[in-house]
């Protein structure tokens, strides 16, 4: 994948984009997206595929304007638009798929297909979360991992001095301003996601201590037509910890919305 720079609405981000095919854009999760990792390689062979930092992460600009996720989904959306992008496979973790649900209430003229792995933006009263922020990187990644020994490994990779690396406390910064309060929800989001239109499929893993797997039953029955799938020793990062099972239901996912659509003879949908 290459790294690009483009700008949007005054706000220019770093982009990684790779491959050839239908365009998927993928939304990251509060840590960021520092770097290529496997499943990314191995989706670019089947698409166009784009991964954004966000706004306020990394090496994109952090505009004064950004202040919830609702913003996020707005840019984005403008993002597809300045890019000329047509039947998007809108995919996203944790806080990433938060902003494709915003997106998808908002507006799916030119997105096709919905891939959400384990995301936030709802609360379930007497379903507690964890805290990202009363973690220690080391605990985070105990917590988010269920493969002790990948966690181990993760910890044991992490560069000295992290907590003061700069890209990590700006990375931090732009979490806490979109997820402090409430925590890793909109209380309003529920009520809207009946609007989606398109193929959702939730992701899940069963040990998730982040957001426990009730979640993913609670989303299955606001969005219609979704179909879930959980995946057993596995926590909240499936594309990481279970790279190849993610990437093969995600195109699985899109396979069956190819096929439904060719047998209805539909067209693609496309921006207005």
């Amino acid at each position: 994948m290459e790294q690009q720079r483009v700008t949007v609405t005054g706000c220019t981000l770093s982009l990684r984009r790779g491959g050839s095919g239908e365009p998927l854009l993928y939304l990251h999760g509060a840590n960021g997206a520092p770097v290529e990792l496997p499943f990314m390689t191995a989706l670019a062979g089947d698409f166009d595929l784009l991964v954004p930092e966000h706004p306020g992460y990394g090496a994109s600009d952090d505009p004064e304007w950004l202040d919830t996720i609702q913003d996020l989904a707005y840019f984005y959306l403008d993002f597809i638009k300045h890019l000329g992008l047509e039947g998007v496979h809108l995919a996203g973790s944790s806080m990433g798929g938060w902003i494709a649900l915003e997106m998808a209430v908002r507006n799916t003229a030119a997105i096709r297909t919905l891939t959400l792995s384990a995301p936030a933006g709802i609360h379930l009263k007497g379903v507690p979360k964890g805290d990202l922020f009363m973690w220690s990187p080391e605990e985070t990644l105990r917590n988010l991992l269920h493969d002790p020994q990948m966690a181990e490994d993760a910890i044991a990779a992490m560069p000295e001095g992290l907590e003061a690396d700069p890209v990590f406390l700006k990375n931090r910064s732009t979490a806490a301003k979109l997820l402090w309060s409430p925590r890793l929800y909109n209380p309003h989001l529920y009520k809207w996601l009946h609007r989606i239109d398109v193929p959702t499929l939730i992701v899940w893993g069963r040990e998730d201590k982040l957001l426990p797997v009730a979640y993913a039953e609670a989303f299955a029955k606001l969005i219609p037509g979704a179909e879930t799938a959980i995946l057993d020793h596995c926590g909240h990062l499936p594309y990481l910890e279970q790279a190849g099972r993610f990437v093969e239901l995600l195109r699985g996912h899109v396979a069956r919305e190819t096929a439904g659509r060719e047998k209805a003879g539909a067209a693609p949908k496309v921006n207005p």
